[in-house]
């Protein structure tokens, strides 16, 4: 009895501790603080996934009997890792911008140009000054998905400046156009080589279960799954689709936002 209280009590702590942190960033807006989701499942062991106020996700990591358990098991992990978010070392700062750089790459010259890819790093880094590690995994996240995507590539052969990209989608954020969008560009390349959305699903879900069950933050291989499985759902609804989401290519003009909700 003691026990189950304990676990009740996690799943309120945690939402008492966003809905105090959004008191105090006085934020104004009247969204969910939390969304918990469940995996489909008929049986035993059940998977829940819990996304935080900035999009940070995490699962439960241990085989649970009942689909409560697994919600209360995805609300401790998050809440430690929230808990743990708040000390000083997870701020990012101008040392820990520099060590970082240093292990990427030690003997680089051009840490700071942003022509390069560690460049573009230190400048994404430097955007996220005086904030925490996982409000830098959220936009690191972003960019993460572009990458896979091929977005990032193609905006670097229509000549975007790394800068421009890196303002554009950290104002923009990751919204559901831009999810639509990824999921036609992996529609059109379904009919060029047939059954690599399937492929690349298998192994985005595979990855997803491994990170859950290690306890990492999840929303890079959660957001790959839901994207490649609503490229499958529209497989025979949608033709080839060829625009690409992104900044403009002349780099002293600021993108035009998109409308979307955070």
């Amino acid at each position: 009895r003691t026990s189950l209280k304990l676990y009740v009590n996690i799943v309120a702590m945690l939402h008492n501790f966003w809905e105090q942190k959004q008191v105090e960033q006085v934020k104004g807006q009247s969204e969910g603080l939390l969304l918990y989701e469940s995996a489909p499942s008929p049986r035993p062991p059940y998977i829940y996934y819990v996304t935080l106020p900035g999009g940070s996700c995490f699962g439960n990591y241990k085989e649970c009997e009942t689909q409560a358990e697994a919600r209360r098991d995805a609300a401790r992990v998050a809440l430690m890792n929230s808990l743990v978010n708040e000390l000083p070392s997870r701020r990012i700062t101008p040392l820990f911008i520099t060590h970082s750089l240093q292990e990427a790459a030690s003997a680089s010259t051009d840490a700071c140009d942003p022509s390069t890819s560690l460049g573009a790093y230190c400048l994404l880094l430097q955007s996220y000054t005086g904030r925490t590690m996982l409000e830098f995994q959220e936009g690191m996240t972003v960019f993460q998905l572009l990458h896979w995507n091929g977005t990032l590539k193609i905006l670097r052969e229509r000549q975007c400046s790394r800068q421009n990209v890196i303002g554009y989608y950290l104002q923009r954020g990751l919204d559901a156009s831009m999810r639509s969008s990824m999921a036609l560009d992996w529609l059109g390349r379904e009919r060029q080589t047939p059954r690599q959305l399937r492929m690349e699903l298998r192994a985005a879900q595979r990855e997803l279960d491994v990170a859950r069950r290690h306890g990492n933050e999840l929303r890079f291989y959660k957001e790959k799954t839901e994207i490649l499985s609503l490229a499958l759902s529209q497989e025979f609804t949608h033709q080839p689709h060829t625009d690409i989401h992104g900044p403009h290519t002349d780099s002293q003009e600021s993108p035009e936002p998109h409308n979307h909700h955070q």
